[in-house]
């Protein structure tokens, strides 16, 4: 199944991508480290796929990717806070999409998968893979496109009470 998802998943990234221009890898180690095995307990399959294995949600089908409610954005396989809900917004290209990164979240590393030379960004925290960042994103803030996966986040919501 994860091997026909992932081919249709490949034929639809092609089709989204934009040219990608050279973004400066940021080499640090992940601090947490644990066994495959010890991620499985803790993962569901999906989370596993996609933060373990690289692997990427269907377009369109994450339940982040029309998600625009306040909050923080974080790693769903540790808990680290990566994204927050006002560096959100839509880029019509299936994945929730950011323009800016909590500092220090993520780590950038070249990815030359499936004959395409990209930026990954994966969990500073604990080395789940995230999805890519891209430079075709909005001209009035960073200009940057963090292309999530929506299983390797979770949204902590804004409590609404503690604004008033």
């Amino acid at each position: 199944m994860y091997k026909t998802l992932s081919l249709i998943s490949i034929f639809i990234i092609l089709s989204c991508q934009t040219k990608q221009m050279p973004i400066k890898p940021n080499m640090m180690k992940p601090k947490i480290n644990k066994s495959d095995a010890e991620w499985e307990k803790i993962l569901t399959p999906q989370q596993f796929h996609i933060l373990r294995r690289k692997g990427t949600d269907l377009p369109g089908t994450g339940e982040y990717t029309y998600n625009f409610e306040d909050g923080i954005y974080k790693c769903a396989a540790c808990g680290a806070p990566l994204f927050k809900s006002d560096n959100k917004y839509e880029s019509h290209c299936g994945w929730p999409s950011f323009d800016d990164v909590i500092e220090g979240a993520i780590i950038m590393q070249p990815d030359n998968s499936h004959n395409m030379t990209r930026t990954e960004i994966i969990c500073a925290n604990c080395g789940g893979h995230l999805g890519h960042v891209f430079n075709d994103g909005p001209r009035e803030t960073t200009g940057k496109r963090y292309c999530v996966n929506s299983t390797s986040l979770n949204l902590a919501k804004k409590d609404a009470d503690k604004n008033k």
